[in-house]
């Protein structure tokens, strides 16, 4: 979450920590409480920071196993669950993930809240990424099972493309949960006699007091768009990736890592010498070095800029994000047609 980056002063002072805690999961710091959060393999790295900043120490992540597309593995959320209780600790936190920066996976919802609901944890959705699909009819589904969530972070300046930054996050909780964590009633700053509602003074409520109005960009946005123009801006976005990756099945040389269901489009690049190859021994090897050779030789050309990254066992590949509301087919072809410029000697 946005704010996070606030929390160190937080991590030397275990009162403070375990008075958060208690306030928000009603649960004891203490030696019980490590390896209390559960998150899957491919969630974003902010969550092992989190527990760091809090005090809890990166330990006290433990990591679901995710299947092969990236989705958290339920069954396996059970399992760490009972051996993390087995063990004497205290589970109260599952982290699931809407929208995962490498491979745009969506963790199963409902199958995680059941097990959530199960154990009496909280349930908390990164959907930092993949939340503004909620505003699309046709993808929502998505999504299904969200409106179980504990907490809800989403980040509208990613796929809306608000102004940097838009962070949102959204709660169930009612009862004034922010300022009951965060609040410090500070008389010189949010005097409670003011002739207007106090309730108002949201500076108390966040970790860094002063900040920017960010939710007047997706207000501004939002009046100035309309639901349909969001909606469109998204839908856009999944015809366009469809669109790149069936003319890549057209072409010689582009591999796909796997069938796309969101706007992240990972593929190899494989250029001539490689062709046919697969089975060599060092086909891997040097199949991982072609993205980064690509990517000096795009930027140093200026045309484009595409971003690669290993994952797992995988070796480098490209990511295209399709989320420019501006993109066209014509830039997708661009895009094909030059990787296979740029490669055609490689």
């Amino acid at each position: 979450m946005a704010d996070s980056e606030a929390l160190p002063s937080l991590a030397g002072d275990p009162v403070a920590v375990e008075a958060l805690l208690r306030a928000v999961f009603g649960v004891v710091v203490d030696e019980a409480i490590q390896k209390g959060t559960s998150v899957s393999q491919k969630c974003h790295y902010s969550i092992q920071k989190g527990a760091a900043f809090l005090g809890l120490g990166t330990d006290s992540v433990r990591v679901v196993k995710a299947d092969e597309r990236g989705k958290m593995v339920p069954e396996d959320l059970e399992r760490q669950i009972g051996m993390a209780e087995a063990e004497g600790a205290v589970p109260f936190l599952v982290s699931a993930t809407s929208g995962t920066t490498v491979l745009g996976a969506f963790d199963p919802l409902e199958a995680i809240a059941d097990v959530c609901q199960r154990h009496g944890l909280w349930l908390h959705v990164d959907a930092a990424w993949g939340g503004s699909v909620l505003l699309s009819q046709t993808h929502r589904h998505l999504l299904d099972g969200i409106q179980r969530a504990d907490s809800v972070a989403w980040n509208p300046h990613k796929l809306l493309a608000a102004g940097l930054q838009c962070s949102a996050l959204l709660l169930q909780d009612t009862s004034n949960l922010l300022k009951r964590c965060h609040g410090s009633q500070a008389s010189y700053l949010f005097q409670q006699d003011k002739f207007y509602d106090v309730a108002l003074d949201t500076g108390d409520k966040v970790v860094q007091c002063g900040r920017r109005v960010d939710c007047l960009k997706l207000w501004l946005m939002w009046k100035a768009q309309g639901d349909q123009g969001l909606e469109r801006r998204i839908d856009q976005a999944f015809v366009l990736a469809r669109y790149l990756v069936e003319e890549m099945k057209k072409r010689e040389g582009f591999e796909l890592v796997m069938e796309p269901e969101f706007v992240n489009v990972c593929f190899w690049f494989v250029p001539p010498s490689l062709r046919g190859k697969q089975e060599s021994p060092d086909y891997q090897e040097r199949l991982s070095k072609v993205a980064p050779v690509l990517k000096e030789r795009m930027v140093k050309e200026g045309s484009m800029m595409i971003g690669y990254q290993p994952h797992g066992t995988r070796g480098n590949f490209f990511r295209v994000v399709v989320a420019n509301s501006a993109l066209t087919c014509a830039d997708m072809d661009f895009l094909l047609n030059e990787l296979e410029r740029l490669g055609q000697d490689l």
